[in-house]
Formats: structure tokens, C-alpha cells, sequence
């Protein structure tokens, strides 16, 4: 199933249906008084949250979409049926903008969480509705009203607990493969990943939580380089980010100015996304050059007061601590069992 995060769509509610001119036409009633019915209401569009659904797909496909249409009134005082409600069902984390003004018009954050983003037109009233006792056969009933139609611009924001941060090519995919049932590519060029995944990573005691890989990110990010923009917004819906490094490039590369970096980025994206809570995560501690390379930077993170974890994605060293470190984090304690 492809990823969409971003779709615009043009949305229609029900038109309502007309009012009914009618008479009685009965033997023995040469004078029978009006009888037109009303004519139904058109259909509402309701959107709703579903924990089911992780890309917006569907409505990529299909970008028009319209509520039923009330039906006409009819002789005899029958009345039109109301048209049938289309009901939108939308990732959670989805926020829907109006296309033209940009207004967040909704922001689905809980499964099962509704709302009427368009309500339908109002159904015409028959002739049966006017007759007075001066104006006992009235010939004319209202149309119905129009539905409202709108494009709207609907993105997703991934809904996780953890979010892994950093270059590309620094084992944020091989980390939450280790960890989960993610199946993430993993191969050794840049941005192998190419859309945020998510992973339920078990925790003790049968404890769970979300993670979210997204795509590296470099300079430049928040202006569209590389995978850019289209993926730091998934970062504004997690509670704790893991900015991972690899420090194993040194000296051709330095890791420390690449951290600086990517933390200018999210300032830059969204001030509130640099103030997000980080814990460090050296990668690939069990290769010789890591270990020798480690001392060369704990000092940068200790005088800022950031924690940081040694681990290896490959071989599961130093995970289980990390994991610990993510519960006190989420849950202010750490389990004692597994």
C-alpha cells in the first residue's frame, strides 16, 4: 500500500429535495385541499477518525466525493427521504484545511473521533405547508436548498510515541526492524527510506508503544531538501525523539555538526519541534572504530546535559537500557520484568 500524506479533495453535501405541489383528487370531494409533501434533507458529510487506516490512499483516487441528495416530495403528504450521509473515513492524526483560506478545519487526534464538515441542504416544503384559511390552494411549494461544496487539503500527521531522528544512513530503519515488526528497506545508500514507518515496539509486562521512523533529513530540510518538509511535520505529533548518530565516519565526517544541524532544521520547521525532549543513540557500537570514537564526543552531549546510549542495531547491544530510557520517558517508571 503506497503512503499518501497529502491529498486535496472537493467535497459536496446533499442537495435538498423539492417541495410537492398536489391536490386531492377523491371522488366525492370536488374541493380536495393541497397534499404536497416536503422534500428530504440532503445528505451530510461527516468525517471520523479510524485507527484502521494509515495513508490517505484512497481519497488520492478518488478526490471528488458527494452526499446523497434528498428526495422530492410527493401527493398524498409523503414526504421525500432524507439522502444518504457521506461518511469519510480518515487516518488518525489527519488535519483538514480549507484549500483556499488554509483554515484547520478539523484535526482528528482519537479513533472514533466525528465531526460534520458539511451539513446537508434543507428539503423544500410542499404546498400542503402554506394553506391558510384565506389561501386554501396554494399552487407553488419552495425548491430545495443547495448542499455546500468546498475543496478541502487533508494531511496526515503520523500519531506516535517515539520518532527516530538523524541523517540518512544512520540505522534508523535497522533499529526499529530490531525492535518491531517494521519491515522498513534497509541498504546502504541514502535515503533508502522513502516514507515514514511505524512500528508497535512490546515493552515488559506487555507494555507497548509507537515508534516512528522517518526519512533522513539534512541541510536545507525545512525549505525541501532531500525528503524535506513533506516528512518533518510527522515529527510534531511524537512525544520523545531518538536523534541517532554514527560516529563511525570520523574525521571525513563530523557527527557533532550534523546533530547541530539537523536541530536547526526542526527550529527553523517549528520552533516547538526543536523543544522536544532527545535522547541520543550512538549506532553501531560494536564496531572497533565506534568504541574508539566514543570518547571523542560524550563530552559535547554531557556539558548539555543530554543522555546518551551506545547501542548497535544489528547486534541488540545496549537496546534493552534504551528501551528503558523510552519508558521513563512515556510512563515516569521502568518495568521490572519482562
Amino acid at each position: 500500500m503506497s503512503f499518501i500524506d497529502e491529498v486535496k479533495i472537493h467535497v459536496k453535501s446533499g442537495d435538498g429535495g423539492a417541495g410537492c405541489v398536489s391536490f386531492r383528487r377523491e371522488k366525492f370531494i370536488p374541493y380536495g385541499g393541497p397534499d404536497g409533501g416536503d422534500g428530504g434533507k440532503g445528505g451530510d458529510v461527516i468525517v471520523e477518525a479510524s485507527a484502521n487506516l494509515s495513508t490517505l490512499l484512497d481519497l488520492r483516487q478518488h478526490p471528488h466525493q458527494k452526499a446523497g441528495r434528498g428526495k422530492n416530495g410527493m401527493g398524498k403528504d409523503r414526504h421525500g427521504a432524507y439522502g444518504d450521509d457521506l461518511r469519510l473515513l480518515l487516518p488518525v492524526g489527519t488535519v483538514i484545511r480549507d484549500a483556499e483560506t488554509d483554515e484547520v478545519m478539523a484535526d482528528l487526534t482519537e479513533p472514533g473521533q466525528s465531526l460534520v464538515l458539511l451539513k446537508g441542504g434543507r428539503g423544500g416544503q410542499g404546498n400542503a405547508r402554506f394553506a391558510t384559511a384565506t389561501h386554501k390552494a396554494p399552487k407553488f411549494a419552495q425548491p430545495g436548498e443547495p448542499g455546500e461544496e468546498r475543496w478541502f487539503r487533508l494531511e496526515l500527521k503520523l500519531m506516535a510515541d517515539v520518532g527516530l531522528l538523524g541523517m540518512p544512513s544512520v540505522g534508523k530503519s535497522s533499529l526499529i526492524t530490531k525492535v518491531s515488526a517494521a519491515r522498513p528497506k534497509i541498504a546502504e545508500y541514502h535515503f533508502t527510506t522513502l516514507k515514514p514507518n511505524l512500528g508497535v515496539v512490546a515493552y515488559k509486562n506487555y507494555k507497548s508503544f509507537v515508534m516512528a521512523d522517518i526519512p533522513g533529513l539534512i541541510e536545507g530540510a525545512h525549505e525541501g531538501a532531500g525528503l524535506g518538509h513533506r516528512f518533518l511535520k510527522h515529527l510534531e505529533r511524537t512525544g520523545h525523539l531518538l536523534h541517532i548518530l554514527d560516529i563511525s565516519w570520523m574525521p571525513d565526517r563530523d557527527p557533532l555538526r550534523e546533530y547541530e544541524a539537523i536541530n536547526r532544521e526542526l527550529a527553523l520547521f517549528n520552533p516547538e519541534l526543536a523543544e522536544k525532549k532527545q535522547t541520543i543513540v550512538i549506532n553501531k557500537i560494536d564496531l572497533p572504530v565506534v568504541k574508539e570514537n566514543l570518547p571523542k564526543v560524550l563530552p559535547y552531549f554531557q556539558e548539555r546535559g543530554l543522555k546518551v546510549f551506545p547501542i548497535s542495531a544489528a547486534t541488540g547491544e545496549g537496546i534493552p537500557a534504551l528501551l528503558d530510557e523510552i519508558a521513563r520517558n512515556l510512563w515516569g517508571s521502568v518495568e521490572e520484568e519482562w
